[in-house]
């Protein structure tokens, strides 16, 4: 497949990109458009020569595969549409990139594996179609962990054939999580203004805790996963990542949609609106706010007890939750997963092209992934493939019986008890600790607490991260957690969090997080 740096050659040429660009927020940079001090053209070279710099150069941080050859002429387009008098809203000539198993027409949609890396069937999935309605630039597609992290559990977090090892911007050497790796490991590094992510679980809230930024699992139905290469109908949604609430609200705003081809969104217009408008930090006040504990590190603690005393400082009510009991919650999700991702992705295969795709199933996959396993099992293998293969339809009592706990662990007797049982408007935890070292003898640790995402990944519940700040240099995130279709809530307090914490993060692309005099003793 075409690396990005023929399109960089050709994107590069023109007038130099105003400063301001590489900080901007999807807010400050439609400012800037609307007040004239940039333009979508400058706004597009500025990150197409930052990437330039530092994707496959400098820190090499392997978060792009790919760059849209039309985002330069898309951009004077909307500088033209601007100039005549007509703005499609707060996105009109915004970069926005995507995670690569979201299609978007005239881009490769892989996977990150080698089996679609001609996979363009010439579409736009109701996502992309949504950004571009309203004004976005699809910038380009983000590295992630291959198959969205469902090859394998000795998988390691933001390797994909296609886009190798996406690199965390905090320390080189540390985990960028995933499955969104790129999407996050892009924003934080500036390399556009927001991304957005998929998740079937954790796969945005976890890269967005620990690469500094704010991420949204939305509520299951909002948003359309027609041509999102899948894992999951019962738990995968994309969603937005950003450096703030309000560009997250945004976005948000601009992806809901009802979509005939995604029987879950035949309601999703009744909960479409403005996000962003809507905000109202005030509404923390008074708001009964449920406290999750758990985790050791005591800086991670330390963090955390900062973070409540914010939130009680800004009249919010703490309540102490305990966890019901959910044991069986996770391995009978994992079965529903195993048996959807057969389903679904045999599905997806069906409708690509024959002559672009010719692995059409799970199992000739599996047989193309060992016809190639230097290249696609270079590090792991498809133990989870080879699962998912021996599963039975969807009609098989067995799944259904997974399905049926998984989401009363989660909703029923989790969440909702928790919420209704303490009287609380919303959960605060702890997302995520900070980065473990990427291992590709032991592949992913999940050192330190997690298991924040997985209740509201599988009951569809909405689940935001917010930066609580630093341990050791690398970041952690502050999750708010509410009932279905409570986003508006979510954002709310995220944003009131955001404002009274004033943290503001920047990677300085350190090689590791481990350096420093106090590992060499006191010997002369």
């Amino acid at each position: 497949m075409k690396r990005l740096l023929p399109v960089l050659a050709l994107m590069m040429t023109g007038a130099p990109a105003q400063a301001q660009t590489q900080d901007a927020t999807i807010a400050s940079l439609s400012a800037d458009l609307a007040s004239g001090r940039t333009s979508s053209e400058k706004a597009v070279r500025a990150y197409v020569k930052r990437i330039a710099a530092m994707d496959r150069k400098g820190p090499r941080l392997n978060a792009i595969i790919a760059l849209n050859p039309h985002a330069i002429s898309q951009a004077r387009a909307l500088d033209a549409e601007r100039r005549a008098g007509r703005v499609r809203g707060p996105l009109h000539g915004v970069p926005i990139l995507l995670k690569d198993n979201i299609e978007a027409a005239g881009m490769p949609t892989t996977a990150g594996s080698l089996a679609l890396a001609r996979n363009d069937p010439g579409r736009d999935s109701p996502v992309a179609a949504a950004l571009k309605a309203k004004g976005a630039i699809i910038l380009g597609k983000a590295n992630l962990s291959e198959w969205a992290n469902f090859r394998s559990e000795r998988s390691m977090s933001g390797w994909s054939a296609v886009g190798g090892l996406t690199r965390n911007p905090y320390a080189l050497d540390r985990t960028t999580c995933g499955s969104s790796s790129g999407s996050g490991a892009a924003v934080a590094a500036r390399f556009a203004p927001a991304a957005i992510g998929s998740e079937t679980n954790g796969s945005i809230i976890c890269p967005a805790s620990m690469m500094g930024l704010v991420g949204l699992k939305p509520s299951i139905g909002l948003i359309p996963r027609t041509h999102i290469v899948p894992i999951s109908h019962s738990q995968d949604t994309a969603g937005p990542m950003a450096r703030s609430v309000r560009d997250v609200a945004i976005l948000l705003s601009a992806l809901i949609a009802s979509d005939p081809g995604d029987p879950a969104t035949a309601n999703a217009m009744a909960h479409a609106g403005d996000y962003a408008a809507a905000l109202d930090p005030a509404k923390i006040r008074g708001m009964r706010i449920g406290v999750l504990r758990g985790g050791a590190q005591p800086e991670l603690l330390a963090r955390y007890a900062g973070a409540l005393a914010v939130l009680k400082g800004l009249g919010a009510q703490l309540v102490e939750v305990k966890k019901p009991p959910m044991e069986g919650m996770s391995a009978a999700s994992y079965d529903v997963l195993q048996y959807e991702f057969k389903a679904d992705l045999n599905a997806y295969l069906a409708t690509t092209r024959a002559d672009q795709v010719p692995t059409r199933t799970l199992d000739a996959l599996i047989a193309f992934d060992a016809a190639h396993a230097a290249t696609e099992m270079p590090l792991f293998g498809q133990d989870i493939f080879t699962l998912s293969q021996a599963k039975a339809g969807l009609d098989d009592p067995a799944y259904r019986a997974a399905r049926d706990t998984s989401l009363r662990l989660a909703g029923k007797d989790g969440i909702d008890a928790m919420l209704t049982d303490n009287r609380v408007d919303l959960l605060v935890t702890i997302s995520y600790g900070p980065a473990w070292l990427s291992d590709t003898v032991w592949g992913d640790q999940y050192e330190g607490p997690g298991g924040s995402t997985g209740p509201a990944a599988i009951a569809g519940y909405p689940h935001l991260t917010v930066p609580m700040g630093l341990v050791r240099g690398l970041p952690v995130g502050l999750s708010f957690i509410g009932p279905a279709y409570a986003e508006q809530r979510l954002l709310d307090a995220g944003l009131a969090y955001e404002q009274a914490a004033g943290i503001s993060l920047k990677p300085d692309f350190r090689s590791t997080a481990d350096t420093g005099p106090e590992l060499e003793g006191m010997r002369p």
